[in-house]
C-alpha cells in the first residue's frame, strides 16, 4: 500500500467517524476497563499490513471514543476540532515539522510569527507581546507565571533562572478561591507551591471579590504575582479587571490571566464588556482548542514582556541555530524544544473564519447556552445556579426538595442523561452541592441543537422524578 492509499484510507475513516457524529450517541459507547481488554495483546513479534493495522485501530478505538467533535457534547470545555483545523493537522503530521527552530522548520516559524499577531489583533491584546504556541492552557500559564516568577525576582535582585529559588526573596501569590486546578498546578511544577498562596475570597459566581483583593494587596510587601480569570470553569463569569488590576499594579505585582476559553469574549461585541480591562495585564493564557476549534493540542502563552518571556523559556545550544535580527526562534517561548508546529491548524482557522466568522461562533455558543438554560429553568425542580453570561451553565435538579434528595436526584439525572445519549453532560460540586455542568463550545451547535439538548436533559429529568 503506497501513501497516497494509506492517507485516503485514514481520511475515509476519519469523514465516516464525523458524518455520523452529529445523530449518534454523545458519550462512548465502551468505558476505559472494555477498551482496556479490546486493545490488551502481547507485544508484536512481525510486522503487520498498514491498511489491517488502520483498520484494527478504527474497530478497537471508536467504540470508546465520546462524541467530542459532536454538537451536543457539553461535558467541559471542549471545542469541535473544525475540519478546517483538522485537514491542517493532517498536513501538519504528512509534513513532519520539528518546529523546535526558524531554522530547521522555516515555515512552521513563519506562520506562528504571522499568526502570533492575528491572535493579538483578535483578542484585543497589545500588539508588542510575544506568544509562546503550546499544549493548552496548562502548559500556558506555567509558562507565563516562570515568565512572571523570573521578573518578579529580577526586580528584587534575584536572577531565579540562574539561581533557581534557594535562598530567593519569597513571592507572594494572590489568587481567587475558585480558580481553576490547572493554575494550582502550574504554581506547583515552579515551586511556589499550590498550597503556599494567598487566597482570595469570591462571590457567588465565582469571581473575586474586590474588596477582598484590596485587603489582601494592601499587607503584600516585596515580589508578588496576582493570579485573575477570565471565565470561571462552571459559571464563565469573569473577574473585575477594570478594578482588580491597578490594585496588583499599585503593589508592583506581575498580573497573570487565566483565560483558557473565557478571553474569547475579547473577540465579540455584545460580550467585550465582560473583560473590560483585562488588555492591561501582564500575561494571559488560553487556548486555541476550544473556542478558536483547533484541534488538540493548542493553547497559547502571551507576555507582555518579551524579554521576560524569552529569559525563562529560551533554549540554548552549539549546534542549534541563532536567530538574527527580524528572525522569531520558536524555542524562545515554550518549554519544549521538539514540539508539534501547531501554528498551522490556528493559521489556518483563522484564514477560513476570519474575525467576524469567530465573533458568530462565540456569539452562537453563547446564545445556545442561554437558550439551553432558559428552557431548563421553565421546568418545575429545575435551576439554572448562575447567571449565564457566556458558554457555561450549571444547573440543579428537584429544587423543591431537601438539599441532599436534591443532590442525588442531579446525580440520577446526570446518569440519566449519559445512559440515553442524546446529550452529554458531566457532573460537579458547586458552593458544596451537585450540579450538571454545560460547557457550549461547538461550532455546530445553534438554537435547534440547543432546543433538542434542552428537551433531552428535561426528559432525563422526568423520567428519574417519576422512578
Amino acid at each position: 500500500m503506497d501513501n497516497r492509499e494509506l492517507f485516503s484510507k485514514a481520511a475515509d475513516h476519519a469523514a465516516s467517524f464525523r458524518d455520523r457524529v452529529a445523530e449518534g450517541p454523545q458519550r462512548a459507547r465502551k468505558d476505559y476497563a472494555a477498551a482496556l481488554a479490546d486493545f490488551s495483546e502481547d507485544l508484536p513479534e512481525g510486522s503487520a499490513p498498514m491498511a489491517s493495522v488502520l483498520d484494527d485501530l478504527v474497530a478497537k478505538a471508536e467504540p470508546a471514543l465520546h462524541a467530542m467533535t459532536g454538537p451536543r457534547f457539553f461535558g467541559w470545555v471542549i471545542g469541535g476540532s473544525h475540519p478546517m483545523g483538522v485537514a491542517a493537522d493532517f498536513l501538519t503530521s504528512a509534513w513532519g515539522q520539528n518546529s523546535g527552530n526558524h531554522t530547521v522548520a522555516p515555515a512552521a516559524s513563519a506562520v506562528e510569527a504571522v499568526t502570533s499577531r492575528w491572535l493579538l489583533t483578535l483578542l484585543g491584546l497589545p500588539p508588542s507581546c510575544s506568544i509562546g504556541f503550546v499544549t493548552g492552557a496548562t502548559v500556558a500559564n506555567f509558562t507565563c507565571l516562570a515568565a512572571a516568577r523570573g521578573e518578579v525576582l529580577a526586580r528584587a535582585g534575584w536572577d531565579a533562572d540562574a539561581l533557581g529559588l534557594f535562598g530567593a526573596p519569597p513571592i507572594s501569590v494572590l489568587i481567587g478561591d475558585d480558580a481553576h486546578t490547572t493554575v494550582f498546578s502550574a504554581l506547583q511544577f515552579l515551586g511556589l507551591g499550590h498550597d503556599r498562596v494567598i487566597r482570595i475570597a469570591t462571590d457567588d459566581q465565582g469571581r473575586i471579590e474586590p474588596e477582598a483583593f484590596a485587603e489582601a494587596i494592601t499587607e503584600v510587601e516585596g515580589p508578588c504575582i496576582a493570579v485573575l480569570q477570565a471565565g470561571q470553569i462552571n459559571t464563565g463569569h469573569c473577574d473585575d479587571f477594570a478594578r482588580l488590576i491597578p490594585m496588583a499594579k499599585s503593589k508592583g505585582a506581575w498580573v497573570h490571566v487565566d483565560g483558557a476559553f473565557g478571553l474569547w469574549a475579547q473577540t465579540s461585541a455584545r460580550r467585550r464588556h465582560l473583560t473590560g480591562g483585562v488588555e492591561f495585564a501582564d500575561s494571559w493564557a488560553t487556548d486555541g482548542h476550544k473556542w478558536l476549534q483547533t484541534p488538540y493540542d493548542c493553547g497559547y502563552a502571551i507576555v507582555r514582556n518579551e524579554l521576560a518571556h524569552r529569559r525563562a523559556m529560551t533554549i540554548a545550544a552549539s549546534y542549534l541555530p541563532l536567530a538574527r535580527e527580524g528572525e522569531r526562534d520558536p524555542s524562545h517561548y515554550v518549554p519544549e524544544l521538539s514540539r508539534r508546529a501547531r501554528g498551522f491548524s490556528t493559521w489556518a482557522m483563522i484564514r477560513h473564519l476570519g474575525r467576524s466568522g469567530i465573533e458568530a461562533l462565540v456569539d452562537r455558543c453563547c446564545d445556545s447556552a442561554e437558550t439551553i438554560a432558559t428552557a431548563l429553568a421553565s421546568e418545575p425542580g429545575i435551576a439554572i445556579g448562575n447567571s449565564v453570561v457566556l458558554n457555561q451553565a450549571i444547573v440543579r435538579f428537584g429544587t423543591d426538595l431537601p438539599a441532599e434528595p436534591a443532590d442525588a436526584l442531579t446525580t440520577a439525572t446526570i446518569a440519566e442523561l449519559q445512559r440515553v445519549g442524546r446529550v452529554f453532560a458531566g457532573g460537579a460540586t458547586w458552593r458544596g452541592r451537585q450540579v450538571m455542568r454545560l460547557s457550549v463550545c461547538n461550532y455546530q451547535t445553534d438554537m435547534a441543537e440547543a432546543e433538542r439538548a434542552a428537551e433531552a436533559i428535561i426528559s432525563a429529568y422526568r423520567a428519574v422524578r417519576r422512578g
